[in-house]
């Protein structure tokens, strides 16, 4: 069974830090491609960064590159995301994904429907 854990969100004044994780368990996490993606109420599910976890290719979304970068640890099977310069604009829910491809494409990798595997999500809240 897949899990996909996430944690590290919090509530920070803009211009700060925060560093996400997904810890995954039962998912053979070093073959296939993983990324993050962001909610608001109202909204779609947005991707903001993906990385192929064979190749450790990366891709952003034009919003946030330069102050989002996603990273993998192997040994420890977990993704992260450093995300500096936060925004109001960046307040959202936070999911890691996990999909049974490799990252073929940004817009391929950066769409939530290539997903089948999700975490339960990690609140970033940003103050302006």
């Amino acid at each position: 069974q897949v899990q996909l854990v996430e944690s590290g969100g919090g509530s920070v004044q803009a211009g700060g830090s925060l560093r996400l994780s997904c810890a995954v368990s039962g998912y053979f996490y070093s073959r296939y491609c993983m990324g993050w993606f962001r909610q608001t109420p109202g909204k779609e599910r947005e991707g903001v960064a993906t990385i192929s976890s064979g190749s450790g290719s990366t891709y952003y979304a034009d919003s946030v590159k330069g102050r989002f970068t996603i990273s993998r640890d192997n040994a420890k099977a977990t993704l992260y995301l450093q995300i500096n310069s936060l925004k109001p604009e960046d307040t959202a829910m936070y999911y890691c994904a996990a999909n049974d491809y490799k990252c073929y494409s940004a817009s391929w990798a950066l769409s939530s429907v290539v997903y089948g595997y999700w975490g339960q999500g990690t609140q970033v809240t940003v103050s302006s």
